[in-house]
């Protein structure tokens, strides 16, 4: 599996786009088909494919009806809880480093 590059919000974005395309195509589907399954308009997915701009709750909609919902799975994935002694030893960090 290709790994996103994390270089910039508008890079992931396209990214993000250009693979549902590829996707959409390997089922060998029409954006027609395609906002059908999702309940999704059409020009909601010609915009993501062209521009990336699209509203989260219809990016989860599409990767739905493309079975490609277990990569959501991998995002924010919970951190270790530290122990009291490592609170302690490090102090916090205030402000953009």
């Amino acid at each position: 599996m290709n790994t996103l590059i994390f270089s910039s919000p508008g890079h992931i974005v396209r990214q993000l786009a250009a693979r549902l395309r590829a996707r959409r195509l390997a089922e060998n589907w029409s954006r027609r088909t395609l906002a059908e399954r999702a309940g999704v308009s059409e020009s909601t997915i010609k915009r993501f494919e062209t521009t990336g701009g699209i509203q989260l709750e219809d990016l989860v909609q599409l990767a739905l009806a493309l079975d490609a919902t277990a990569e959501f799975g991998s995002l924010f994935p919970e951190r270790p809880v530290l122990r009291l002694d490592q609170l302690t030893t490090a102090p916090r960090q205030r402000g953009r480093q």
